[in-house]
């Protein structure tokens, strides 16, 4: 039984604490000059929040990993960030293509800017699979808390936040979060001063993402 199932056997109370490693969230590190290092403290604090509301075991800090690392393969949960300009070579968009088809989960947050070169490479690893919108009835939404839809985190040029996805073969492998930055509102409180509301928004979509990628 691989680590990936283990962990969401104990989502649901199937299988003990002491028999799944801990959960981790592979930041991944993409080429290109974008910022995927950028909302510093957004994963730790996920992490924390994890282990707070599911009740998940999880390891303290983001776990980086590049697109032709070999522990991307072991990696449950796959999470990209920035604003600027992503660039995947023609091994790393072969890499991460079998890391999806083999059963992988990608999360992108574009922390404004990001959008245009993300859905570029995203063609590349997964031609002829465009990027559909996400209704609001999907189970992503619904799985853990009860949301609307995605959550407007940050007003950035004030369009409405839109979640996107790739399925293969009907799972929803890639979820994208457009003019939402959920990834800024998982940060320390003092770092985009966001509200209270704003902030629990982002916490809870973040759970919903994250429960969803290890139970389906």
């Amino acid at each position: 039984m691989t680590r990936w199932v283990l962990a969401a056997l104990m989502l649901v109370g199937v299988a003990s604490t002491e028999a799944a490693e801990p959960f981790a969230i592979g930041q991944l590190h993409y080429d290109g000059g974008g910022d995927w290092y950028s909302s510093a403290t957004s994963i730790r604090n996920w992490l924390g929040e994890l282990q707070r509301r599911v009740g998940l075991t999880t390891v303290r800090d983001a776990q980086v990993v590049r697109p032709v690392d070999t522990e991307l393969a072991s990696t449950p949960f796959l999470y990209a960030n920035g604003h600027g300009n992503m660039r995947l070579a023609d091994a790393e968009a072969a890499s991460l293509r079998r890391y999806l088809m083999g059963g992988g989960f990608l999360f992108v947050n574009d922390d404004y800017g990001l959008d245009d070169s993300f859905r570029r490479e995203m063609e590349k690893v997964l031609p002829g699979r465009p990027l559909e919108p996400i209704p609001a009835s999907h189970f992503i939404y619904h799985c853990f808390y009860d949301l609307a839809g995605l959550p407007k985190i940050h007003e950035h040029d004030g369009e409405p936040a839109q979640g996107y996805g790739i399925f293969l073969n009907g799972r929803l492998a890639v979820f994208y979060a457009y003019s939402s930055d959920i990834g800024d509102g998982l940060e320390d409180g003092d770092v985009h001063g966001d509200p209270a509301e704003s902030r629990e928004q982002a916490a809870r979509m973040a759970t919903n993402i994250v429960v969803y990628a290890l139970t389906h």
